[in-house]
């Protein structure tokens, strides 16, 4: 593999006949981790590099599943009820059983328990302090009906992918989440009513706007008794939701081409200048 060096505005590549200078536009295909919590965004923005995916403040409110929380009841959007453990905290259960753990953190359904008895909660909650010291509780929705959808945006105006109604069993874990390869391929249209459609892509536009430019979202939905509540921001999804498009080439294409520039601060040394000067007089 060839190394690669950060420069201003993008990589060098090293030779024995010089260096090759590049500059194109990145995709950022890191989920999880460094790639979805801020980490990534940080670099490329302070070398000024022009990436699609998600900007650090996005990944804030996006990987912490207690922020995206947060996030719902500052822009009006409905979530599924909660409540937050921290390690080395006593704190008693307020949700009825059964419940489901997660990581505050952390994605790929690594750490997470459905509990459905009392006895096995304080095992759930071992578990998931492995993984980090925040842990978010939620009531588990047995047969809930869930839907997502993609987007992004382009002119002011969202993309909106097809609505899938995803099949699945009781719970996704990680080996049936990035195991199976057949997600590159396109998926079926959700059998929805035109108005419940209308919910969906309402709520993921208030999500969207004003955090996420520049990437390609998904946003996974649950409806229960005709209410739509989100369950969880994708600012990186798995295949990077190409199956939900018909024409993914041309969504790469429009996102390069409507890439926002990076918002820096001007940076001024005359105060520090001046100081230089009087110490000279």
């Amino acid at each position: 593999m060839p190394e690669l060096t950060l420069i201003n505005r993008g990589f060098a590549q090293k030779s024995l006949f010089g260096s090759t200078l590049h500059t194109n536009p990145l995709l950022n295909l890191i989920h999880g981790g460094d790639g979805e919590d801020g980490t990534i965004a940080s670099l490329l923005d302070f070398f000024d590099i022009k990436y699609i995916g998600p900007r650090k403040e996005a990944c804030t409110f996006s990987y912490d599943k207690r922020y995206t929380k947060y996030l719902c009841n500052a822009i009006g959007v409905k979530s599924v009820e909660y409540e937050v453990f921290h390690k080395k905290e006593a704190k008693d259960l307020g949700l009825k059983m059964p419940v489901i753990v997660k990581p505050a953190t952390l994605g790929s359904s690594i750490g997470v328990s459905i509990v459905k008895d009392e006895s096995e909660f304080d095992y759930a909650l071992d578990t998931a302090f492995e993984y980090d010291d925040a842990v978010l509780v939620e009531p588990f929705i047995k047969d809930v009906k869930e839907y997502n959808l993609a987007g992004y945006m382009i002119d002011d105006k969202i993309q909106f992918s097809i609505v899938e109604e995803p099949q699945k069993e009781e719970f996704l874990d990680f080996e049936k989440k990035y195991m199976d390869f057949s997600r590159s391929e396109q998926v079926s249209r959700a059998d929805i009513s035109e108005e419940l459609t209308n919910k969906l892509k309402s709520s993921f536009e208030k999500v969207y706007r004003g955090m996420f430019e520049g990437s390609l979202i998904r946003c996974d939905f649950f409806v229960v008794n005709g209410e739509v509540l989100l369950n969880e921001i994708n600012p990186i999804p798995g295949s990077m939701a190409n199956y939900l498009f018909e024409d993914f080439e041309q969504v790469i294409r429009e996102l390069l081409n409507a890439l926002p520039d990076a918002k820096r601060v001007k940076v001024s040394y005359d105060y520090i200048d001046s100081i230089s000067s009087a110490k000279g007089k």
